[in-house]
């Protein structure tokens, strides 16, 4: 009996009107216990006229718009492919496959995030243009993607054969020893006098790259440019970076014709200082498509206050860890899911990129002396066995269904007032109006897709079962979800 009811949770309905009357919810959950890890509902609910006000309504208005969403995904990392490839092929297409395809057992990630370079979660570091020491190439007649082409490339091939429009965005870690301060690949910063043939060195990789068949649709300038501790890393001042937009970078970029996004800043929510610094600069600020950010430190709304500030620059979410015991019964999907998913899109990323795909049972491959050393990926590959860790569940509720191009759209959120109409205590026919906050609302998004459905994520952060109520289109309908689940459900608009 027991599992007969949390197998219709996510379906029941205050309302009895059959399917052919009424517009279908369909759901997809994860529970908390693991019964459910993004499984779909063999039943669906309907909306009604019914309106019971016993439960908080989320009410979803469509005509309100907010931002296009390019897509929800990964970080391809070195140490990610350097695994994929070291899987029999079919093994591999097979994972690839239930990752980045669209069929109904897939989960449709579709954007992908690459380290120009190595990153700290490759076993060794390089760039694409390495030399011996005392030498110099400034006309990069040395580039070479290199250790890519073993990897990372090959990796991103098949996943554009199973998805060709999905996104690609490119960061480095550090650029090559030669042009540093520090002729180190940990810290330092780039000399002064190589600004100009480090703009060059993007422009390579991006038109090497586009040889490959792997199209860059954006690059960030450096990733984490106020942290000197891992390995690789740079560090960059606000002002510098705005200098190598305005005065190399940008130029570069239209005097070679690249339609690849300028990206400021990709580090964490609690410096808006850095990227508003650089758009106020108004020469650079005509180059930059808009600011990434991480949250290891800060909170999601400085997203919103960066848009509010810009609204003319767009905001992207580019990197987070999400780990978990692989040993553990149960599963928090609330807290990512609520943090990354939920509020990043409420507070204007167009997208949501987690750190990173793939590692094994030791969360390795990583560089020594600063490489992350407890970064589980999305996937734990151990040779051909592939197990799907918290990170693949979290982008899997957004994934699947929001597709590139949909629009976030109105949601009650708990701290949004309502209102409330009454009768008077000494005057029957006399209506009084109050407001109040809902703060037993669940955390929640809305997206309208280009296939006109309607797409809501809703996670429960409290302690015991909720009911909440859907009121779309004057329609209502009631679901519940278990304590720590999550539940993205959809309807045709």
């Amino acid at each position: 009996m027991k599992i007969r009811i949390l197998l219709t949770l996510c379906f029941l309905s205050a309302f009895s009107h059959t399917a052919q009357e009424n517009r279908e919810i369909e759901c997809w959950i994860t529970s908390q216990d693991r019964t459910r890890l993004f499984q779909k509902g063999n039943k669906t609910a309907s909306f009604s006229k019914e309106n019971n006000p016993r439960y908080p309504a989320i009410i979803i208005d469509p005509n309100q718009t907010m931002q296009a969403i390019d897509g929800f995904g990964f970080a391809v990392t070195g140490g990610s492919a350097e695994l994929l490839m070291k899987m029999e092929a079919k093994k591999r297409r097979e994972i690839l496959q239930n990752v980045y395809g669209t069929n109904p057992e897939d989960i449709g990630v579709s954007y992908v995030r690459l380290s120009i370079g190595s990153s700290d979660l490759n076993s060794f570091t390089f760039s694409y243009n390495d030399l011996e020491q005392g030498e110099t190439d400034y006309k990069l007649e040395k580039f070479s993607l290199g250790q890519d082409l073993q990897d990372v490339v090959p990796v991103m091939r098949e996943i554009l054969e199973i998805n060709p429009e999905i996104k690609v965005m490119g960061s480095p870690w550090s650029a090559p020893l030669w042009m540093k301060t520090n002729d180190n690949i940990r810290g330092g910063k780039l000399k002064e006098d190589c600004y100009e043939v480090y703009a060059d060195y993007f422009v390579k990789y991006i038109l090497e790259m586009k040889e490959q068949g792997i199209p860059i649709d954006a690059i960030t300038i450096q990733n984490e440019p106020m942290n000197s501790r891992n390995t690789p890393s740079m560090s960059w001042f606000w002002f510098e970076q705005a200098d190598f937009i305005k005065k190399h970078l940008g130029p570069k970029f239209k005097e070679n014709k690249l339609s690849t996004k300028i990206v400021i800043f990709d580090h964490n929510t609690d410096r808006p200082d850095y990227p508003l610094s650089i758009l106020q600069d108004t020469t650079a600020s005509k180059f930059i498509d808009g600011s990434a950010f991480h949250n290891y430190r800060g909170n999601m709304e400085t997203m919103s206050i960066i848009h509010r500030a810009r609204p003319d620059k767009h905001i992207y979410f580019t990197e987070q860890m999400v780990t978990e015991n692989p040993q553990s019964d149960s599963i928090d999907i609330t807290e990512p899911v609520n943090r990354l998913v939920i509020q990043g899109i409420n507070n204007w990323s167009r997208n949501i990129i987690l750190w990173n795909l793939a590692a094994d049972p030791e969360n390795d491959p990583h560089t020594d002396n600063g490489g992350c050393s407890m970064c589980q990926g999305a996937l734990t590959i151990d040779g051909n066995k592939v197990s799907r860790n918290l990170a693949f569940y979290t982008i899997a509720h957004a994934s699947k269904l929001v597709r590139p191009g949909s629009r976030r759209i109105y949601s009650t959120q708990g701290d949004d007032p309502i209102v409330y109409i009454y009768q008077d205590e000494q005057r029957p026919m006399v209506n009084r109006v109050w407001s109040s906050s809902q703060n037993n609302l669940l955390p929640n998004v809305a997206f309208k897709t280009p296939d006109d459905k309607i797409v809501l994520v809703v996670a429960n952060t409290s302690s015991g079962k909720n009911s909440f109520k859907i009121q779309y289109g004057g329609e209502y309908a009631v679901l519940s979800l278990d304590p720590g689940s999550v539940g993205t459900f959809t309807w045709k608009i």
